[in-house]
């Protein structure tokens, strides 16, 4: 079968690898559509210190059942459609202990420790799936990056109180814009260009842009004086993390997704002045898996606009190069099968 390989610096190809078989709980799938993720990007251009190469990329997964092994509940027939929880748990570890499966320390998440699913078929035990044949086949592969926003919203203990800012408004920040404002948050967007646009087309009350905005005062003015009650970093580079401490409140909560790859100076007295929660997220549960759902279902209009493009297959190896040279303007691309 046909995989796409990431197999060296900005370099990878449609090749040919082995065909899988499903064993006792495993359900073999056909791949019908696969998000293309900022790890995937950040493997190509050779900043994922957690991949080895070649690698096939692709978590964010839409897929329908082509056949069962042993030991497979009848629910999962085949023909019917899912999406992928992309993560492994070993359920030994203090955060697999704890509840928080999505924490796991040995966690391989599909296409960074492992190969992922942009081929034409792949296997995965069945646990793995969350069967739904009520959303748009293409609409599957949008519910893992959403998930992991509103994962971030759950740690930031976001409620219809508070004032919220989200820093970076890809798609994941967006899954957090979402995620926010579905809880009654008032959201206030910031990123570059046309991000922010579609940000307040999703229920934010402003959206800013750093290149034609102050950013710490228009805050300010929004919250009089007072700062965000959380800030969600989802960017990742070192002045965003440290641009979430200052536009939290005193008393408030910083919640990073993003992780920066060069170190971050601050200054931490803010920490203690503040008495901020700094919390980390990673990943997603099942619970927030749900919650993106039951968000998706609920529409009367199709998310269609968080989707930048929709490649075929047969063009799959011009994606990653086309994100690189469109950074600032893609928000999702798509591989459809």
């Amino acid at each position: 079968m046909k995989a796409l390989l990431i197999d060296g610096l900005e370099s990878c190809h449609i090749d040919t690898v082995p065909e899988p078989k499903p064993g006792p709980g495993e359900v073999l799938v056909d791949i019908r559509h696969v998000g293309l993720c900022g790890s995937d990007l950040a493997t190509f251009i050779g900043l994922n210190p957690l991949v080895s190469l070649p690698r096939i990329p692709g978590h964010e997964l839409g897929v329908v059942i082509r056949q069962t092994g042993p030991d497979v509940p009848a629910d999962f027939a085949p023909g019917r459609r899912a999406v992928v929880m992309p993560y492994t748990a070993c359920g030994t570890c203090s955060s697999c202990r704890a509840g928080r499966v999505n924490a796991c320390r040995y966690n391989r998440t599909l296409g960074v420790q492992q190969d992922g699913g942009l081929c034409e078929r792949f296997v995965l035990p069945y646990g793995k799936l969350i069967l739904n044949d009520s959303l748009a086949p293409r609409h599957l592969s949008l519910v893992e990056p959403l998930s992991v926003g509103f994962h971030a919203v759950d740690r930031g203990r976001i409620t219809a109180k508070d004032t919220v800012v989200v820093l970076g408004c890809g798609m994941i920040g967006m899954g957090a814009v979402i995620g926010a404002v579905a809880r009654g948050a008032r959201v206030v967007a910031v990123d570059f260009g046309d991000k922010t646009t579609i940000a307040l087309r999703y229920g934010a009350v402003a959206a800013l842009d750093p290149a034609t905005t102050d950013i710490t005062a228009r805050v300010a003015e929004l919250t009089g004086g007072d700062g965000a009650d959380v800030v969600i970093e989802a960017v990742g580079l070192p002045a965003t993390f440290t641009q979430a401490i200052d536009l939290a409140c005193y008393g408030g909560r910083v919640v990073y997704i993003g992780y920066s790859k060069a170190p971050v100076s601050y200054e931490t007295r803010f920490f203690n002045l503040k008495e901020l929660d700094i919390l980390g997220s990673r990943n997603a549960l099942r619970s927030d898996f749900d919650a993106v759902i039951r968000w998706l279902e609920g529409r009367e209009i199709p998310p269609d606009d968080l989707i930048t493009r929709i490649f075929p297959f047969a063009d799959a190896a011009a994606a990653l190069p086309t994100w690189v040279r469109d950074r600032a303007t893609t928000l999702k691309f798509l591989i459809e099968l």
